[in-house]
């Protein structure tokens, strides 16, 4: 799978999400689950914060499962 079909695929989820859906998204468009993409996020944001940043700039740039490009 090439990365740009990764990326054009990249959506929040509408039926995975505990927040805004990232994570669940990533999990739908990657072969990693999205328990693991949560467990990332916690541990980053453990160890030094930047997962935050990471986290709200997806969701506020990542489309929304619905939207149609």
């Amino acid at each position: 799978m090439s990365n740009k079909n990764i990326l054009h695929k990249l959506r929040k989820s509408n039926y995975d999400r505990m927040v805004f859906g990232v994570c669940g998204g990533l999990g739908e468009c990657t072969p990693i689950p999205s328990w693991v993409w949560r467990l990332v996020l916690v541990l980053s944001l453990l160890l030094g914060g930047a997962g935050i940043i990471i986290y709200l700039l997806l969701a506020i740039f990542m489309p929304a499962e619905n939207a149609r490009y």
